[in-house]
């Protein structure tokens, strides 16, 4: 193509114009020609594209290469690429020990790191790829919170590795360290197991939180059909990200922004594909964290209530046969959804960065009957969603269960307490734990760990020992996607605010019923008012830094448990500068 042939774009109504329209502009664009651009290339609009490309895990080394790829088709569509990177925490490996306490707030870390980018270079448009957990709602949350045009890319799942002609992934190894524990697998099997686990580049492959969030990504119109579940190592990826970069441009021609797109039916769309493929409970933060930046009242409460009322339809491990890139071969997100409008569970009224509604997409999409991934809604695998909210008098700000694979729905036993996921998982590790117990790990939450770690350490080795259906777990921190088995979390509120969770005892009766939707401490009132009298905050060990900033202003895990007022206090959209 041609300068003639390229689009036209008037500058004087875009952020950009701030930075290289003018005479007063000279300075700026000093540095854009030191950059080797030309006057004409200045003159475009200018298209972030960030990447959170590292080398700390493969759900993130293929990300850069993508992103550069991307620029290609930002420059076919008439855009300047601005390429810049960001942060990730991988949760694999800060599993398991102090440094999942970062994890968390590197979603903060990445929103605000994309935002404060954006603002000081004046992008027009936003092109976002992430891999790993936390970056891919971070990305999403500073797309809505800025509100230029834009568009997500996820890197794509890692493939699945195969051990003794089975396919398996990273939590079969943290399973094996529990079966390990057990006397159940020997260290040269486990040894064995780790070394092909993980066969390359992308995200953990299962319906863990990377994938979950990626169905997000388009379930909720931010991402072109049919993109995120291709795997990282594919080549066909190159083609995706040419075409985000060439697709943002026509978003900013037309003016269609992030907010116009994540409507609140668009939350709830995604809420649903969520529960239909047995996504992952942090879904139910992530949510109503994205749903804060576009101004809308979305919290955990709301999400339950789709959940509850969702046919769980995709057979997708932890709780289920297949992964990603089966997922990705049965038809992708918009095969899941097919079915799911068919039955009437899906809006089709949002838009979409297609620039067509959701519905539109759809009815480009044949159902495939020859797949075994996705069931028809008129034939789920249960008839609720894979994901359950909880409420009751030990949690009032609710909590989070992910039931699908499980057998069973209800728990009543006698509390096993922990002050902190260390203790529970020696405990674990030594055997210490009776069949019939509920395991209450406390003092992890958003301000009480602080950071609301994941427990996947802790609960594969109880699976791995055979327990996982044997004993609950109940946290008020969080756990992976990754993770199953009776495991309840986001328990609200947390210790260290007070809620009951602090004032749990060890004996003390829990009972649990995730039919119907409760989780209750059995103990009389006048005791529990008694201890609550007696009950002192307690301080944690990180008194400065990033993770003490987390902790003076982040908010319940049930509103997601966000940092800043959102968009319901915001005086302008950095859109309109």
């Amino acid at each position: 193509m041609t300068e003639s042939d390229m689009p036209q774009f008037d500058k004087s109504r875009l952020p950009s114009r701030h930075v290289s329209v003018g005479p007063e502009r000279a300075p700026h664009r000093s540095y854009y020609y030191a950059m080797g651009l030309s006057e004409e290339e200045i003159a475009r609009p200018f298209v972030g594209v960030v990447s959170a490309g590292n080398d700390s895990a493969p759900c993130n080394t293929t990300l850069d290469a993508q992103a550069d790829v991307c620029r290609r088709g930002v420059e076919e569509g008439g855009g300047m690429p601005r390429r810049f990177n960001t942060i990730t925490v991988t949760d694999g490996i800060a599993m398991g020990h102090q440094g999942m306490k970062s994890s968390l707030v590197s979603r903060e870390v990445i929103a605000d790191s994309v935002e404060l980018s954006v603002r000081g270079h004046c992008y027009d448009a936003l092109v976002g790829f992430a891999g790993c957990d936390k970056s891919l709602p971070g990305m999403m949350m500073a797309m809505l919170r800025l509100n230029v045009p834009s568009i997500f890319v996820y890197g794509g799942s890692i493939l699945p590795g195969t051990y003794r002609g089975q396919d398996v992934t990273v939590v079969d190894v943290f399973e094996a360290v529990g079966q390990h524990a057990a006397g159940n697998c020997p260290l040269k099997d486990l040894t064995a197991l780790e070394k092909v686990a993980c066969p390359g580049h992308g995200a953990c492959g299962g319906q863990f939180t990377a994938n979950t969030m990626a169905c997000v990504g388009e379930a909720i119109g931010l991402s072109l059909p049919n993109s995120n579940m291709t795997p990282a190592p594919y080549n066909s990826r190159e083609e995706i990200a040419v075409a985000a970069g060439r697709q943002v441009m026509a978003l900013i021609e037309r003016n269609l922004r992030p907010r116009d797109i994540c409507t609140r039916a668009a939350f709830e769309n995604a809420a649903r594909v969520v529960a239909a493929t047995g996504g992952s409970t942090n879904a139910a933060l992530h949510l109503p964290a994205m749903a804060h930046e576009a101004g809308i009242a979305f919290d955990l409460h709301d999400v339950a209530e789709i959940f509850k009322s969702t046919p769980y339809i995709a057979d997708l491990k932890p709780g289920g046969k297949y992964v990603a890139k089966d997922m990705h071969e049965a038809g992708g997100v918009y095969m899941a959804m097919k079915t799911l409008l068919d039955g009437g569970f899906i809006d089709p009224e949002p838009l979409t960065v297609t620039g067509k509604t959701l519905g539109e997409n759809i009815e480009e999409v044949t159902w495939n009957p020859d797949q075994k991934v996705f069931y028809e809604v008129s034939n789920p695998i249960t008839p609720t969603g894979g994901v359950v909210g909880l409420k009751g008098s030990l949690a009032p700000d609710g909590a989070i269960v992910k039931v699908a694979g499980m057998a069973r729905l209800q728990f009543t036993g006698p509390a096993r307490v922990f002050e902190c996921e260390e203790e529970a998982f020696a405990a674990v590790e030594a055997r210490d734990i009776a069949e019939g117990s509920v395991i209450v790990i406390r003092y992890e939450g958003p301000k009480g760990g602080p950071g609301m770690r994941e427990m996947l350490a802790t609960t594969a080795a109880l699976y791995g020992q055979g327990m996982g259906e044997k004993v609950a777990l109940i946290t008020d921190g969080r756990f992976s996607g990754a993770t199953r088995g009776f495991c309840i979390g986001h328990v609200g509120p947390e210790a260290a605010e007070g809620g009951p969770i602090a004032l749990v005892e060890n004996g003390d009766t829990i009972a649990i019923d995730a039919e119907a939707g409760t989780i209750d401490l059995v103990v009389d009132k006048a005791v529990l008012d008694e201890r609550r009298s007696a009950w002192q905050p307690r301080e944690h060990d990180y008194q400065s830094g990033a993770l003490w900033r987390f902790a003076q202003n982040v908010g319940p895990a049930h509103q997601g448990a966000v940092t800043h007022p959102g968009a319901a206090r915001e005086t302008h959209v950095f859109a309109d500068i």
